[in-house]
């Protein structure tokens, strides 16, 4: 047995008691007679004592910053310490020493750039701020699934090596596929709609690839997609879930994540709902009106959206009514006035987290406007045919995990908050 208890657990009704705690060494206090660790675990940071007199001190004097630890020992109450308690040591067993000095300060006294940090990343991950970032990604995906199972949704798993472009673009890393060309998915878009097709209600947290050119803080080629679709729904049915999701999902992390984002120090904005909606005539009035050149059909762009945030006065908001020329060929555009699409994006601050619509259902739409788009339908012959079967108007959206993160750790670079990020310049570690 490697452990009795978690640091945490570890509370000052334990004094007395033998417990045993495993980690790393964060810090070491070399006070001549007296020795102080400052261990940690996965749960946060507990400290050891070992006197001279104790049969642990020798074993002491070989340890280094992250070194793997094992301490048998015995609780002492003290208001001094952190938690409450400490733990004095009767036998140290060093699991595995780490090489001294480090590429990087764990602790955290001595800040390093971005670039170190990537490069050394597996000790930056150490780091509690990168700890946080983990938990509470852990939290937000635990309530994401939990809303959508009470809302009765199944989570799939679509198909990663695809034939063919999701939405016609040029971002694709091809690959070779038994002597054929094949490449990354995008999107799990196409199957993910056949899949509501089948069982009306779905959802899949997966990864998805784009070769991404932009090189800013909110762009990655390999990312993990939120994706949502249902039947016999539009796009206003799918803008309210989400709400509900948002809601549950930063309801969630102040609540059992309290910690964590006290570490960060910070907390996420309040979802109110409903979300404020914009039509997407609206913002571009608002933004003429600011002296922005902005065109009917122009994409809305960071230095646009940045606007719209400091007019709205909203932390979140969603711009719906989009351009039908400006989405991909399954979006569905307005009875009412076929130049418009039944779409939003859901926008935090300047930042888009979130894109969905309504879905095209019937074959000969799809067909028409893959080629408006200057696509050929025999290529999407394999997602077209089932269309001649029975398919429901359905309606989804994706959301980009890294980028909800950066709304929920106020930490403006998705690159430092994905583990192991992968953009035009990185594919290790």
């Amino acid at each position: 047995m490697y452990r009795s208890h978690f640091i945490a657990d570890v509370t000052p009704e334990y004094d007395g008691k033998e417990v045993i705690w495993a980690g790393w060494v964060h810090l070491l206090r070399d006070l001549g007679g007296k020795k102080f660790i400052i261990l940690r675990d996965k749960t946060g940071l507990g400290q050891v004592v070992v006197d001279k007199n104790s049969s642990a001190f020798g074993i002491s004097q070989e340890l280094t910053q992250e070194s793997v630890i094992q301490v048998r020992g015995i609780v002492k109450a003290d208001k001094r310490a952190p938690r409450g308690i400490e733990l004095h040591a009767e036998e140290i067993t060093l699991l595995s020493k780490a090489k001294a000095p480090l590429p990087l300060d764990v602790s955290g006294k001595v800040k390093a750039d971005i670039d170190t940090r990537l490069r050394e990343r597996v000790l930056d991950l150490r780091r509690q701020e990168m700890q946080a970032v983990i938990k509470i990604q852990s939290l937000a995906l635990k309530a994401f699934r939990e809303t959508l199972y009470k809302e009765g949704f199944i989570e799939i798993f679509t198909p990663k090596i695809i034939a063919s472009a999701t939405e016609g673009g040029a971002q694709l890393f091809p690959v070779i596929y038994f002597g054929k060309e094949a490449f990354l998915a995008q999107s799990p878009q196409l199957y993910k709609e056949l899949m509501a097709g089948v069982v009306e209600r779905v959802f899949e947290v997966a990864p998805a690839w784009r070769a991404e050119e932009s090189d800013t803080p909110f762009h990655l080629a390999e990312f993990i997609s939120m994706d949502v679709e249902m039947a016999f729904a539009d796009y206003n049915d799918v803008m309210q879930l989400l709400e509900k999701i948002l809601h549950n999902i930063v309801k969630t992390i102040k609540e059992e994540g309290k910690e964590e984002l006290k570490i960060l120090n910070y907390e996420p904005p309040e979802v109110k709902i409903p979300i404020k909606r914009l039509k997407y005539t609206e913002a571009i009035e608002i933004l003429r009106s600011k002296g922005y050149n902005i065109k009917f059909g122009d994409d809305i762009g960071t230095p646009e959206l940045r606007i719209l945030n400091e007019e709205l006065k909203e932390d979140l908001y969603f711009i719906i009514d989009w351009p039908s020329d400006a989405r991909p060929f399954y979006t569905k555009s307005k009875s009412e006035n076929p130049e418009l699409s039944e779409s939003f994006d859901l926008i935090y601050k300047f930042l888009e987290i979130v894109s969905g619509s309504t879905r095209n259902h019937k074959r000969e739409v799809l067909e028409e406007t893959l080629k408006k788009k200057g696509l050929k339908p025999e290529s999407f012959e394999f997602f077209l045919k089932w269309f001649d079967y029975g398919m429901p108007p359905h309606a989804g959206f994706g959301m980009g995990l890294a980028r909800l993160m950066v709304m929920l750790t106020g930490i403006q670079s998705v690159k430092e908050i994905v583990p192991f990020p992968r953009d035009k310049k990185r594919l290790t570690p």
